[in-house]
């Protein structure tokens, strides 16, 4: 760590003579002030171009480049898409660029379709931002942002799942580290964990060789936002390790099985300042987040450290009995499962 201002400074007033003035407000130690002040700000540009070099500090573009070396690419974010129905009169037509939204994020319609005698058609949808604020629950879409002469309704029969966020520093310097770390050649099982990784919205990939017998090669995986795979996720990374793999492997590309986490508790809540609804929000997101950080790390949720996120959330006071999934133990999570939160409930 470089030096602050006042080491320097008293470095340098050392250099000068004891018989000149070195006491505070001196011609000295004002002018070597001004110096030290810029010196120390020189060497930490200094620090900081160094950090630049290596992957263990290197961030934003530089740790694209440093990536780069060993042909890695940050994974971009998607726009989430799906499809919903639109009500309204018969013939009237619904154009592409047409807005719909839900509360928090606006979608445009991707092509130009007529409703027909049922009142209704289906059209597909792109939402506006990139990532996972377009991941929205079924139902949610249901606004025209500008009201259009015809058209009364809308709705998105299906929860919207495939938005992902662009790949993290942490994701990438992850990836870096995993491919320089483990020993992937000639299509050994390091190798078909890259490859699935390597597609965008994959969160993390286990892979399991002569799953169905010599030749074989199975492929499990999850999305970013650390749950079950949608199929046109399991086909992109398919494709991809197909178009990769060694010739003579039969591939096998699933998703892990979402196992949902059911928490019942007793809260005491401070009423005072936090509404109900906004803390049991608020532990799901915590608890959301604990489930990211263990997905396909640990084989277990553990029953304590559940208690110990609804303990620490804002606005919880204290918590009794405290139930997941019907129990009052840690909950299995096997090699094919991956732990998603189902809800919490204040009994």
């Amino acid at each position: 760590m470089a030096d602050d201002r006042d080491t320097i400074q008293n470095r340098m007033l050392q250099n000068i003579s004891d018989e000149y003035d070195k006491t505070e407000g001196s011609f000295f130690y004002d002018v070597l002030k001004s110096v030290a002040i810029e010196l120390e700000n020189a060497y930490k540009k200094q620090e900081s171009i160094l950090d630049k070099g290596f992957v263990e500090t290197a961030t934003g573009e530089w740790l694209d480049k440093k990536v780069a070396e060993q042909g890695l690419t940050r994974k971009s974010a998607t726009k989430a898409t799906t499809i919903v129905t639109i009500t309204g009169s018969e013939g009237t037509i619904v154009n592409e660029g047409t807005l719909v939204a839900s509360d928090t994020v606006n979608f445009v319609v991707k092509e130009t379709k007529t409703i027909d005698a049922t009142g209704q058609v289906d059209v597909l949808v792109e939402c506006e931002e990139e990532g996972s604020i377009g991941n929205v629950p079924a139902g949610a879409i249901k606004y025209f942002p500008v009201t259009i002469a015809g058209l009364t309704g809308v709705t998105n029969l299906n929860a919207v799942t495939n938005g992902y966020d662009g790949e993290t520093d942490e994701e990438l310097r992850q990836r870096y580290f995993d491919k320089v770390r483990t020993p992937a050649t000639s299509g050994n099982k390091w190798h078909y964990r890259n490859w699935a990784k390597e597609v965008t919205g994959v969160g993390d990939a286990r892979v399991f060789p002569l799953a169905n017998g010599p030749g074989t090669v199975k492929v499990m995986i999850i999305d970013s936002n650390k749950t079950g795979a949608e199929q046109e996720l399991i086909d992109a990374v398919y494709n991809h390790i197909e178009e990769n793999r060694p010739i003579g492997a039969t591939v096998t590309v699933v998703s892990a099985t979402e196992v949902p986490i059911n928490i019942n508790v007793t809260l005491t809540i401070d009423t005072d300042n936090y509404a109900e609804q906004e803390v049991i929000t608020n532990i799901e997101n915590n608890i959301t987040a604990y489930l990211k950080e263990i997905a396909f790390v640990e084989d277990y949720v553990s029953y304590a450290k559940v208690g110990s996120i609804i303990l620490d959330t804002i606005g919880v006071l204290d918590y009794s009995n405290l139930i997941v999934n019907g129990g009052t133990s840690n909950i299995t999570i096997a090699d094919n499962e991956v732990a998603v939160l189902g809800g919490v409930t204040n009994v």
